[in-house]
């Protein structure tokens, strides 16, 4: 199972924020001067020593000490500060080859240049390539130097050369005249201001590009750790909170890099106004450090804007997660709302006007509703919307989304169903009243008709005309067949409505029976009056003297003369009758008894069936829910080192005993669903590949040491959540044990109730395979727990049986007497039977829980086959087992 989309965002802004902090961290990071411009700048301003920007030969740089009448007087806080400065600025590559110094006291005399060199000497805290003096210019003092330099050579503590010059010109074999400035007669171009200006401004520019970094990385840090709230107004808050900050941090980098771009022009300057102009290597190292800088500020910004963007991202996700929350919720309570109020619509009303009363509420009560469910339904909608757009809150968001469309539909299927069964009961009670009117109207006929005009053929002619046509009227109007009636209306009779319907009923057919009798009387009375025929009766004829030419008397002699014919034929009718009910009775119940044993089998193999699908689906949940997950590079972070590559070992051959029962076993159990008895046949067919069990099982210690290692990791929590499951996954890896297991159980119920018929013996032998394999694993599992024996247990062939038993051995001393041996107690030992050799061990007792409390079996001594009777160990083997 992939991981979900919030793990997903959080995950991007940690990298995210990692880019960030990296950024930031190597501005901060960065050598600082560890004396600034700014602080020295009255003692830069002297210069009595200054960078002119020149390089030597080997890109030495060149520090120049020009004539400064008042050198010694330089305190000597303020001397070390500016020598630390400038040796502090060039690159520590340049640095590190060592500077040149040129030391320029061609006006002054020997005893100040020596004063100067020792000086120099003392508190110079760079390495030094060359140091080159320009003596005094005056005929005397040079001399003097020459003579006191070679006396005083050992007092200047430099361990480069020294070297004296007369002129400048003499300079230029050391250095060249592009490298030196024109007091030298160089061509170099340098204003001791303007290098200071630049100085305090790049070394301003630095500080404000270390400041802005920290502050920027405080900020990252607080949104890297900001908790998402629980509602709106709060989430609200922070998100305009951290815009408000994060448009602040904006300003502050816009005006860095306005100020570092302003720096870039300054230096860059000259070259704008001259472009043959060439730049010296200190001015190439200032355009470079604001160039650095200016790079680095805009890389810092680059990584802050898509933290940001993402940050921003994830508040306004979480803003309308909780607005969708909010809402949800609102909705939800006026759903429910609606459904308590729906509920006390349940009154079918007594009658037209008050189901018109109840319709009429209930019109009403739908268009509020109707408002509800666009809200609702807009509100579904805009859910769907925010998982269309992969929103880290999809898990929320879908139930919800669910649930509102469920609450929805619930909500419209109930209000049609209230409002169809009103309309039920609206045309119920007008067919009622229609009958009821009807029933009146036929009544006040019956009232209205004048006795005296019955007297005559017309009138009772012309009344039963009345009648008749008044009773076509009913087709309209009349009840139909009541139980009809019951039926069509059955969702809305309420026992009140019911008795209703039964008065209206019993009402119409007395009417109908009053009309019937009125029908009947006036069809008397409308008869015409005929003049009545005297009856004759016939004259008889002479009757035949044979007993048998009446077929009545015939009938009546035959019962006269054989009465005891006929109890003897009512006698054996009784008795056959008896012997045939007695036979259908026993057949009857042995058919019984046999129907109610196929409903057992058939009961048996469904369970089968159904418990072998699910076994494959939970089996298959294993699989791609844990075991492919293990292999995903998306989750491999969760994964504890423990875990990796042991998929194998934790998993054992599971996939291999699921492909068996997915693609072979349960489409061949499928096959005998109508014939449950011949299911041995299935499983004898297929024993051999049931052996696979026997490897899931000698693994499964393995398993389950590994799984009390890491049954803790994050990674297997994670996948019981996304697949639902209420238990862990070690109650998963034990299903093919008790799968296993179960078959023998689930054999023995269909041998029970399949006794008589055909596959009773392929269910027998069946059973006792399953129990064969059951016990082949049960012994292998004791034998992976032999330790101590050298040799290949693969080797000693099959084992057989294995069991523990008392054995005696010869004492090591003999016995000298018989008493020894009557204190000759046994020892319990451990055997394993293979085909070619027994093994005695010592069974030790392991503590710890679950397989951790199996035993353990030392081995002690072994015996080959060959050198003792089968037949005898196997007997004894029964007799101790």
């Amino acid at each position: 199972m992939t991981l979900s989309l919030m793990s997903l965002l959080c995950k991007d802004i940690s990298e995210l924020w990692l880019i960030l902090k990296k950024s930031t961290d190597d501005i901060m990071h960065q050598d600082t001067f560890p004396v600034c411009a700014a602080e020295i700048e009255d003692q830069l301003k002297k210069q009595f020593a200054f960078l002119s920007g020149g390089r030597g030969e080997n890109g030495c740089p060149v520090i120049t000490f020009p004539e400064y009448p008042a050198f010694s007087e330089i305190p000597e806080k303020e001397f070390q500060n500016v020598l630390t400065y400038l040796t502090s600025v060039p690159s520590l590559q340049d640095a590190g080859i060592g500077f040149i110094l040129v030391i320029d006291r061609r006006l002054d005399k020997w005893t100040s240049i020596k004063a100067s060199i020792l000086r120099i000497a003392a508190s110079f805290p760079g390495n030094l390539q060359l140091v080159i003096v320009l003596r005094p210019s005056g005929i005397f003092q040079r001399t003097l130097a020459d003579v006191a330099f070679k006396f005083n050579k050992d007092d200047f503590k430099m361990k480069v050369p020294i070297i004296m010059l007369n002129s400048a010109s003499e300079l230029h074999n050391y250095i060249d005249k592009t490298q030196l400035t024109q007091e030298f007669g160089g061509t170099l171009d340098y204003c001791h201001k303007s290098w200071l200006l630049h100085r305090t401004a790049i070394e301003n520019f630095a500080l404000m590009v270390k400041q802005t970094a920290q502050i920027l990385q405080s900020f990252g840090t607080e949104l890297a750790e900001t908790e998402l709230p629980n509602d709106v107004p709060s989430t609200n808050t922070l998100l305009a909170a951290h815009t408000e900050k994060k448009d602040k941090m904006k300003d502050d980098l816009r005006l860095a890099l306005k100020q570092g771009r302003d720096l870039l022009e300054r230096i860059m300057e000259p070259v704008k106004e001259n472009p043959e102009y060439r730049m010296n290597q200190d001015q190439l190292d200032n355009r470079t450090t604001v160039d650095r800088l200016l790079m680095q500020l805009n890389e810092t910004e680059a990584a802050f804007d898509e933290f940001w963007s993402k940050h921003q991202q994830k508040l306004e996700q979480c803003l309308q997660l909780r607005h969708f929350e909010f809402e949800f919720r609102e909705i939800k309570t006026a759903l429910d709302g609606i459904k308590e109020r729906l509920a006390a619509f349940n009154d079918v009303g007594n009658s037209c006007s008050h189901v018109e009363h109840i319709l009429k509420d209930l019109s009403s009560f739908e268009e509020r509703s109707q408002k509800v469910l666009k809200s609702a339904y807009d509100l579904a909608r805009e859910g769907d919307h925010l998982i269309q757009i992969n929103h880290y809150a999809v898990d929320s968001i879908l139930p919800k989304c669910n649930e509102v469309y469920h609450l929805c539909e619930t909500t419209s299927k109930q209000l049609k169903e209230r409002q169809d069964h009103l309309n039920q009961s609206l045309e119920l009670h007008r067919n009622l009243e229609k009958t009821m009117e009807w029933c009146d109207e036929g009544i006040y006929l019956l009232a209205s008709q004048p006795v005296d005009k019955f007297q005559s053929q017309d009138g009772a002619e012309s009344a039963l005309q009345e009648i008749e046509r008044f009773l076509e009227t009913g087709t309209d109007n009349a009840i139909g067949d009541l139980s009809t009636i019951l039926r069509q209306y059955e969702d809305i009779l309420t026992q009140e409505l019911k008795e209703h319907v039964h008065k209206v009923y019993q009402k119409q057919e007395s009417m109908q029976e009053m009309f019937e009798k009125r029908k009947g009387s006036l069809r008397k009375l409308a008869a015409k009056q005929t003049r009545p025929v005297q009856p004759v009766a016939p004259r008889p004829e002479a009757f035949s003297k044979s007993p048998n030419s009446s077929p009545g008397l015939q009938r009546a002699s035959e019962h006269r003369s054989a009465p005891e014919n006929v109890l003897q034929r009512r006698l054996n009718y009784r008795r056959a009758k008896s012997e045939v009910d007695g036979s259908q009775t026993r057949s009857s119940t042995m058919m019984e008894d046999e129907e109610n044993l196929a409903v057992l089998r058939r009961h048996v193999m469904n369970e089968l069936i159904e418990t072998e699908r699910v076994y494959v689906e939970e089996l298959l949940s294993v699989l791609e829910g844990y075991a492919s997950e293990m292999e995903n590079p998306l989750v491999m972070h969760l994964l504890s080192p423990t875990l990796h590559n042991k998929k194998d070992v934790l998993f054992g051959n599971m996939e291999e005993i699921y492909h068996f029962h997915n693609r072979i076993f349960l489409r061949e159990l499928e096959h005998y669903t109508d014939y449950p008895e011949l299911v041995g046949r299935c499983f004898l067919q297929r024993m051999e590949d049931f052996q696979m069990y026997e490897k899931y099982c000698q693994n499964k210690p393995r398993s389950e040491s590994l799984w009390r290692q890491c049954s803790d990791a994050t990674f297997f929590q994670e996948c019981q959540r996304k697949l639902d499951h209420k238990l862990s996954l070690d109650s998963y890896l034990l299903k093919p044990v008790q799968r296993i297991t179960k078959y023998q159980l689930l054999l023995k119920e269909m041998l029970k109730y399949s006794r008589s018929c055909e596959g009773a013996e392929d269910l027998q032998e069946a059973l006792a395979s399953i129990l064969g394999i059951l016990k082949a694993v049960n012994d292998s599992m004791h034998q992976i727990a032999i330790t101590g024996y050298e040799g290949n247990l693969n080797d000693l062939g099959k084992l057989l049986m294995q069991g523990s038993f008392n054995v005696w051995t010869e004492h090591k001393k003999g016995h000298s007497k018989v008493k020894d041996l009557a204190r000759f107690k046994p020892m319990q030992r451990h055997l394993f039977l293979h085909e070619k050799a027994v093994l005695f061990c010592k069974k030790r007792e392991e503590n710890g829980e679950g397989y951790e409390k199996a035993p353990s079996y030392s081995y002690k001594h072994s015996l080959n086959v060959s050198i003792i009777y089968v037949i005898q160990l196997v007997l004894i083997f029964v007799r101790f087992v």
